[in-house]
């Protein structure tokens, strides 16, 4: 993600239907901690994109991190898709670039938390339909009558032997021929 995308994603965001305002200023100041530190902030930070005739055009960002002070566990803090691209899989590029990136560096675990609302209903399903596992509720964590949900999926790091015998890290190859991954 770079500066010119953060207008892109904040439509996205105010145009969910779903992010109380709050909820919006804090994905933006994770946006803002990500163009201003990179890698240093602790959140990884990509969008989807097309290209149009007017420039690119931002279909859906994500933004996941390590989860502080455990081995190979990653979070993932953000995933939204532009509501006019719902059910046109560009979630599930996004999901998939995100967990291939973890294991990629490593990682064998990934976190996502999410809200029990109604309107939540719909991300709830795509976690279960891309393998993800409820294995936590919170009751009434956000407010009376919106449990906090947590979702896990174990990831593999597929490391294969070299000529001597010791295993090297796999290169993760993320092809999107249209639209494209971007990172800052």
């Amino acid at each position: 993600m770079v500066a010119a995308d953060r207008s892109g994603v904040f439509r996205i965001l105010e145009n969910a239907g779903n992010f109380t305002p709050g909820e919006v200023a804090i994905a933006l100041e994770l946006i803002d901690e990500w163009l201003e530190l990179g890698e240093h902030s602790g959140y990884l930070t990509y969008v989807l994109e097309a290209q149009g005739e007017e420039g690119a055009e931002v279909l859906g960002y994500v933004s996941f991190g390590p989860t502080p002070l455990t081995e190979s566990t990653y979070d993932l803090y953000w995933i939204a898709v532009d509501k006019s691209k719902h059910r046109g899989g560009v979630g599930k590029r996004l999901l998939k670039f995100t967990e291939e990136e973890i294991a990629r560096r490593g990682g064998t675990m990934l976190l996502v938390e999410t809200s029990s609302q109604e309107t939540y209903g719909g991300t709830i399903q795509f976690y279960e339909k891309t393998g993800y596992e409820l294995v936590g509720k919170i009751k009434d964590y956000y407010r009376t009558g919106d449990d906090k949900l947590i979702f896990m999926k174990k990831l593999e790091v597929a490391t294969p032997m070299g000529k001597d015998g010791v295993r090297a890290p796999e290169v993760v190859r993320v092809e999107a021929p249209d639209p494209v991954l971007t990172a800052g």
